[in-house]
């Protein structure tokens, strides 16, 4: 907190937030914390020394995150179709499109507010709305509500929290808790993959064993 709040990094804090929001809901980069990050500016914004003005946090974090759905629908315009048969990569998988698009049949056009609360499929939403050439005008008039309701209304969350006593006097524990929340899902994945290449290890073993034993026996 005295780096975030008294060191130069002070002014690092709201660059840091808008281009994190805009990669995740822009640049087809789904594993980004954006709603913990969005609270957390919040959360910053009611300390006494804090990094960034609460009403200039607001209006920058709504209007990033609408920039960044833009960006998302015209890629999803452009070279949308390519995307259904990209290969998976550390950072993209193809069901995260599927999921997206089940999601968006599901809910229609107010999917577009919806998503906006959902990780993964709020990076995807907009490049299915460019995809399927949904109309630009009823796009952007959903985009616009849902941007403010989830970047501006999850930052005021934060703000109006951290100005609560309790908040307030534990802000450090909190804020570590965020981060470790944020980072949970990939020390999740990496655990996983680490037990499933163990346990394939020991697979190995076991049926090399086994195909001996039977070619002996014959």
């Amino acid at each position: 907190m005295y780096l975030l709040t008294e060191s130069w990094l002070k002014n690092a804090v709201l660059p840091a937030i808008l281009i994190i929001v805009f990669i995740e809901t822009g640049l087809l980069f789904p594993i980004l914390p954006g709603d913990s990050l969005l609270f957390t500016g919040g959360l910053l914004a009611a300390q006494a020394n804090a990094p960034v003005n609460i009403w200039v946090l607001v209006p920058a974090v709504t209007l990033v995150a609408f920039a960044g759905d833009q960006s998302g629908y015209w890629i999803g315009r452009g070279i949308g179709p390519r995307i259904f048969h990209k290969e998976d990569t550390r950072f993209f998988k193809k069901h995260y499109v599927t999921e997206t698009h089940a999601f968006f049949e599901k809910h229609g056009p107010k999917t577009i507010i919806l998503a906006r609360f959902v990780p993964i499929v709020r990076t995807f939403m907009p490049v299915l709305a460019g995809v399927s050439k949904m109309d630009y005008r009823k796009f952007v008039a959903f985009d616009i509500v849902g941007a403010i309701l989830w970047a501006g209304g999850i930052t005021v969350l934060g703000y109006f929290l951290g100005n609560v006593t309790f908040i307030r006097d534990h802000v450090e524990a909190i804020f570590l808790a965020i981060v470790f929340v944020s980072i949970l899902p990939g020390i999740i994945a990496v655990a996983k993959k680490i037990l499933s290449r163990d346990a394939g290890a020991k697979q190995r073993p076991e049926a090399e064993l086994s195909a001996a034993t039977s070619e002996s026996s014959h």
